[in-house]
């Protein structure tokens, strides 16, 4: 049989090994948790990108301005001009002014689009009939100008009739340098000038 001290050493020495056990537990270091790396973001995929503005209406000399939109802009096939005054149709006109280069009556791409439009209009409203102004900018003599309006105004006659708009519904008046659209004295303002514009005088 064993002693009561030698059962007490036995129990001391258990206590110590469990002791020195958790101790040594207690001070291992886990190892750290290897986590996954999210892959890059796809660059290639641009998903946030505005859509470009719509083109502005164009200038005499053919440049994108910035701002605003003309009545032929706005001519959509529910906008019924039929019965509108033609102060009313003047006012706010559907028929766009074509421009003309520096003592030039030759009508430019631009004028030709522009005018392509007008001949959409006429053809919508067979009734109207219209005069076609010619102007020119204040350089040169009256005399010149009234002859360089008039050839800018049948210009831009013939061009109408070549897409199918009957010539007896266009008229042509020349006002030369007499009825500026802009007073100024710059290149900007003589470029504005330079134009043949429609008045509708019947419909």
């Amino acid at each position: 049989m064993t002693s009561r001290p030698v059962r007490i050493k036995i129990a001391l020495a258990c206590a110590l090994t469990v002791l020195l056990a958790m101790t040594a537990n207690g001070c291992t270091k886990k190892p750290p948790v290897a986590r996954p790396t999210p892959p890059p973001p796809d660059t290639s995929i641009i998903t946030d990108v505005p859509p470009p503005p719509p083109p502005p209406p164009v200038s005499p000399g053919g440049e994108r301005q910035p701002g605003g939109e003309t009545a032929a802009d706005r001519l959509t096939p529910d906008v019924d001009l039929g019965s509108r005054s033609l102060d009313e149709l003047n006012r706010d006109s559907p028929l766009q002014p074509v421009f003309f280069g520096f003592d030039s009556s030759e009508v430019s791409p631009s004028g030709q689009t522009t005018l392509t439009a007008n001949a959409d209009v006429l053809r919508r409203y067979p009734s109207w009939v219209v005069t076609i102004e010619g102007h020119c900018d204040e350089r040169g003599t009256a005399e010149y100008n009234l002859a360089l309006g008039e050839r800018r105004a049948l210009a831009a006659r013939a061009y109408l009739v070549s897409l199918g708009i009957a010539g007896d519904r266009l008229r042509t008046v020349s006002y030369g340098k007499e009825f500026p659209f802009d007073p100024g004295h710059t290149e900007d303002a003589y470029g504005k000038n330079r134009r043949a514009h429609f008045v509708i005088t019947a419909r």
